[in-house]
């Protein structure tokens, strides 16, 4: 079993990289991780198109979600269709940042033909990995651990990859803190794989932050990453307070979600502090789909489009929500 990397490996592994400056990506015909990458659903022009779209704004890399249900039906195909992703994303030298589990949104996954998005709702479609009843179920594990370490056996050697993040936003919904037995049993089979990318699995927000229920968790997460990754959707205050707690552990950091235009967390206001900081950037999203990210989280069915838009920065057709924001964008990754 591989150990913790020290402080130092950490640092000089990421004194190496550029300033990591990314989006969560993914493409715009596709509701959810299954859609993405099953067989008959994965669109290799319209990932060509999109990622040439983040490519043209000076991104480096992109934040991927995977799905274990995608490993248990056909564990080649998968790795078939990973490695097609990964080429297409070095063509358009981009390295991406891949996720194998997450609690958020849809309970119960399931293969096949997916749902059709519920106008104006967030995130309608997205599947939790590996489910809800999944979660707590041991006799679900033995199937959990041979998807991580397949993948991380297959991959984890694979100079096109820049991170894994093991598990998005653990205990996030109804499971809370249900999830870190998991959470804790993945980074274990992580380090069982041995990759030669960092791990890491991200602490997700102030307000989990205070619940004292969550603070084992949080300093398992911070105690055994790699590189320390975080979220953080509010204004630039409350960006910097966060990043001068995380700076205490010494090791690089990496924000691996922010953009909620309507709470302040922009562009403007975020870049420059991530910049300054050298801390790495992945907005959530890139072009508006049947993900419905342009609408904040808890819109209702029907609701009209809003201004400013929540997530994402194009259109399908590849016209921005605000060329000012292109122009910023291009001009800060350039510097």
């Amino acid at each position: 079993m591989s150990a913790r990397w020290d402080v130092k490996k950490a640092n000089d592994w990421y004194k190496k990289q550029p300033w990591l400056v990314g989006c969560n990506y993914i493409p715009s015909n596709a509701i959810n991780q299954l859609e993405m990458f099953q067989k008959d659903t994965f669109d290799f022009e319209t990932n060509h198109r999109e990622l040439g779209w983040a490519q043209d704004l000076g991104m480096n890399s992109i934040r991927v979600y995977l799905h274990d249900l995608l490993w248990e039906d056909d564990a080649e195909g998968f790795k078939k269709t990973i490695d097609k992703f990964l080429n297409l994303a070095v063509k358009h030298k981009i390295k991406p940042l891949l996720v194998l589990f997450d609690d958020c949104w849809m309970p119960e996954p399931k293969l096949g033909k997916q749902p059709k998005p519920i106008p104006s709702v967030h995130n309608s479609g997205w599947m939790k990995s590996p489910g809800l009843k999944a979660v707590g179920d041991e006799k679900e594990w033995g199937r959990l651990e041979k998807y991580v370490k397949g993948v991380l056996k297959t991959f984890g050697k694979d100079d096109r990859i820049i991170l894994w993040d093991l598990y998005n936003e653990p205990g996030n919904g109804p499971n809370r803190i249900k999830s870190f037995p998991l959470l804790k049993k993945t980074f274990e089979w992580a380090k069982e794989a041995d990759p030669s990318q960092p791990i890491t699995s991200g602490l997700y927000g102030p307000f989990r932050i205070k619940d004292p229920e969550y603070r084992e968790q949080d300093n398992f997460q911070i105690e055994e990453s790699d590189i320390i990754t975080f979220h953080n959707y509010e204004d630039k205050n409350s960006l910097i307070e966060e990043i001068s707690e995380l700076e205490v552990y010494k090791r690089p950091l990496i924000c691996t979600e922010y953009l909620a235009r309507g709470a302040q967390s922009r562009f403007e206001t975020c870049m420059p502090v991530f910049k300054n900081k050298k801390v790495g950037c992945y907005n959530w999203g890139l072009v508006s789909g049947k993900t419905n990210t342009i609408f904040p989280w808890k819109t209702e069915e029907g609701a009209p489009e809003p201004n400013p838009w929540h997530h994402d920065i194009f259109k399908k057709d590849g016209t921005p929500f605000d060329q000012k924001e292109i122009e910023f964008i291009k001009n800060i990754t350039k510097l």
